[in-house]
C-alpha cells in the first residue's frame, strides 16, 4: 500500500508492507530511493508513522546517499534479469570458490544459485552453499567477501571469534566490507 509522510519538511512516499510472518517494524531504503516498511498486522498506522518520524534523519540521509549514484545500481531487477544472471554467478561463485578453497580446503556438497531476497548467501551444515545471484553485480572485493564469509561458516558454524580469524585469512579488508554492507550501499531489492 503506497503511502506519504512530511519528513523535516520533505514529503516521502513509502510502500507499507503488513505481514503475518513479521514480528517486528522494519524500515529499509532501496538504491533506487524506495522506502518500504514492513510491519506485523497488529500494529496501527499511528504506531508504524511515529517509528518513521524517529527515523526520519536517518531515511533522508540513506534517500541522499543514493541519490548520489546514477542509474540503477543493484535497482528493482526482475525474474528475467535472474535467468541472465544466474549461468554468469554460478561461474563466479564457483571459480572464487576454486580460488579461495585452496587456503580452507573444504568439502563443499552443492552450490546454488537463488533470487533471494533477503540474503546475499547461506549454507546448511550438509555443505551446501546458496548464493544470490546479483553477487555478480557487485564490486569484486564485496563479492569475494560474502563467498569467503559462506566458505568459512563450513568450518566455523556460527560468528565466534574464530569465525573471523578464519576470514580474515584471505579477506583481510572483511571489517569494512562489512560496513559497507550494512550500510545498505548494495541492498538487496
Amino acid at each position: 500500500m503506497l503511502k506519504q509522510i512530511d519528513l523535516n519538511q520533505n514529503k516521502v512516499d513509502y510502500t507499507l508492507k503488513v505481514s503475518k510472518r513479521s514480528r517486528r517494524l522494519r524500515l529499509a531504503v532501496y538504491c533506487d530511493g524506495q522506502l518500504v516498511v514492513t510491519a506485523p498486522r497488529f500494529m496501527s498506522l499511528h504506531y508504524v508513522e511515529a517509528f518513521i518520524l524517529q527515523k526520519a534523519q536517518w531515511i533522508l540521509s540513506r534517500i541522499d546517499y543514493f541519490k548520489k549514484f546514477p542509474g540503477k545500481a543493484l535497482g528493482r531487477l526482475t525474474k528475467k534479469d535472474y535467468f541472465e544472471h544466474k549461468a554468469p554467478a554460478l561461474m563466479l561463485v564457483q571459480t572464487r570458490i576454486a580460488h579461495f578453497n585452496q587456503f580452507y580446503n573444504v568439502k563443499i556438497n552443492r552450490i546454488s544459485i537463488k533470487n533471494q531476497k533477503t540474503r546475499w548467501g547461506s549454507c546448511s551444515k550438509k555443505g551446501n552453499l546458496n548464493f544470490n545471484y546479483k553477487i555478480v553485480l557487485m564490486p569484486t572485493e564485496m563479492a569475494d567477501y560474502i563467498i569467503v564469509h559462506e566458505l568459512c561458516h563450513l568450518i566455523e558454524f556460527n560468528h565466534s571469534r574464530n569465525f573471523w580469524v578464519l576470514v580474515a585469512r584471505t579477506i583481510p579488508s572483511h571489517l569494512k566490507i562489512r560496513r559497507e554492507l550494512r550500510k545498505g550501499n548494495f541492498k538487496i531489492i
